[in-house]
């Protein structure tokens, strides 16, 4: 940042102030040496580090670089109106979110308060006295007034590039929490996505658990007609209902489960647990993603993952505030000044005469502290070394994810496949065993394996089909897609209103 240069005109003579031009021109003077020395700046400049990467993943060797949008709102590759809109609404009213746009007005607010230092700080003040005494030798009461007015100017110099370090640290604390701010909204869209997906599953198999469920009690009663015939005995009739009830049994345990994955959502859209049980139950259908997302390669994750760009610029951050410790190893200078006036009347004020005024240098040198701000500096290069350690933690972790994101969605489908053809296979052999019963042709031991056995790989498959979703879930929020667009971080919560004086309650 270029040093703030500022500009002040002398006060020509004849001037109701009265200030000498040697004033003027000995106050630029100090103000031309202060803006040449305030270039200089200490400590560490910021260099991002560099990582060597593979040329692709291990799991998708054929593979481009991603381009600029490629992964933006991925959950739209489902094709589910409900799933895009839950998204929509959680964005704009998750709380966890709003906690993050508050930080970024945090960080704004604080990068005000640094660039502050860079500027003269002047206070004023009025006073205005009334006295009365007694003349001992005449006993005359004597009343008089004493008016009075003045300014007082400080003014730190910024040799050494403390305030400018401040301020390199506070854009980089800006960019950590608006990072931040971005991995939350990444985390919830795939959150959101994950309980959803999950929420749909357990919708379907309950739906399977009660057709099947119906299926058997169907065999149970069909057990039940051949054993009163004599066809049948009393152990298959025990056996077809216990299968039945077994089934049955299934169904609470995926309700709470389901119930589970409607209230996490509810609760990440801001609102009541309960709000969108109702809203989810409308359809028992698995999304399915109808687009494969690109992987791209290992070095996108440094330019996509918003939680590698936060590790980054929290390295670039702690690095500015090396430099910002080391200044306080070298001298500060501040020029100080004070221009007062005073008299009897109040339009005494205005006169030359009554003009006092002062001003100068000063100069301060840390000469001994024990050791205090060297030990300052070292903190801060030991949260440096902490920060850099974290980036490099960072970028493995985000190419672990991405590696089991692309290795567990190929291997699900592969399993899902298998499954498919279990399901079928095994439909086909439910269907022969039942007519072969229904015949008297094979024992009711051979039904009842059938059923059993289909209901698991139905199961099973249903299963698989969430996992493959849930997967790609994993690896949007592994290449580091989030939603399209600005955020607005600017609007507060909570606005307070009356906050100027007022009598108290």
């Amino acid at each position: 940042m270029a040093a703030l240069r500022p500009v002040l005109s002398p006060v020509p003579d004849g001037s109701p102030s009265g200030l000498p031009r040697r004033f003027g021109r000995r106050l630029l003077f100090v103000v031309a040496v202060a803006t040449g020395l305030g270039g200089c700046v200490v400590g560490p400049d910021y260099q991002m580090p560099g990582t060597a990467l593979s040329a692709h993943h291990a799991n998708a060797r054929r593979a481009a670089p991603l381009r600029p949008g490629e992964l933006t709102d991925w959950w739209k590759r489902f094709g589910d109106p409900t799933l895009d809109a839950l998204v929509t609404e959680a964005l704009a009213a998750n709380l966890d979110a709003a906690a993050a746009k508050a930080r970024i007005r945090e960080a704004r607010a604080t990068r005000r308060q640094t660039l502050a230092g860079f500027f003269p700080q002047v206070d004023g003040g009025v006073s205005s006295t009334h006295s009365r005494s007694s003349a001992s030798s005449s006993g005359v009461n004597v009343t008089s007034n004493l008016y009075q007015a003045g300014f007082d100017a400080s003014w730190e110099l910024d040799l050494f590039g403390q305030t400018r370090r401040g301020v390199e640290a506070a854009d980089r604390g800006i960019e950590v929490a608006e990072e931040s701010l971005r991995t939350t909204l990444l985390t919830l869209a795939g959150d959101v996505a994950q309980n959803y997906v999950e929420a749909k599953g357990y919708l379907a198999r309950i739906g399977l658990a009660q057709r099947t469920a119906a299926i058997q009690r169907q065999t149970a009663a069909l057990t039940r007609a051949k054993f009163e015939a004599g066809a049948s005995s009393a152990v298959d009739v025990a056996k077809a209902t216990a299968l039945a009830s077994s089934t049955t049994a299934n169904i609470p345990t995926l309700e709470t489960a389901f119930a589970a994955s409607a209230h996490r959502i509810g609760v990440l859209m801001g609102r009541e647990p309960a709000a969108i049980v109702a809203r989810l139950r409308r359809s028992a259908t698995i999304p399915s993603p109808r687009r494969n997302l690109p992987p791209g390669v290992p070095a996108d994750v440094l330019m996509m993952r918003p939680d590698v760009r936060l590790a980054e610029r929290q390295l670039a951050q702690s690095t500015a505030r090396i430099g910002q410790a080391e200044a306080a190893l070298y001298p500060s200078v501040s020029l100080t000044g004070s221009l007062r006036t005073s008299g009897i009347r109040i339009g005494d004020l205005g006169n030359g005469s009554s003009l006092a005024w002062s001003y100068g240098p000063s100069v301060s040198i840390p000469v001994f502290n024990a050791g205090r701000l060297r030990a300052a500096v070292e903190v801060q290069e030991a949260q440096r070394d902490q920060y850099y350690a974290a980036f490099h933690q960072a970028v493995l972790n985000a190419l672990e994810d991405v590696e089991n994101a692309l290795l567990g969605l190929a291997q699900q489908r592969i399993r899902y496949g298998s499954l498919a053809t279990a399901v079928r296979n095994y439909r086909e052999a439910g269907r022969l065993a039942r007519v072969l019963y229904s015949q008297g042709a094979s024992s009711f031991l051979e039904v009842l394996d059938a059923e059993r056995s289909l209901y698991d790989s139905e199961d099973s498959l249903l299963q698989s089909q969430v996992l493959i979703a849930t997967r790609f879930i994993s690896l949007g929020k592994a290449l580091g897609g989030g939603p399209a667009g600005p955020i607005d971080a600017s609007r507060p919560l909570v606005v307070d209103r009356e906050t100027g004086p007022r009598p108290a309650r």
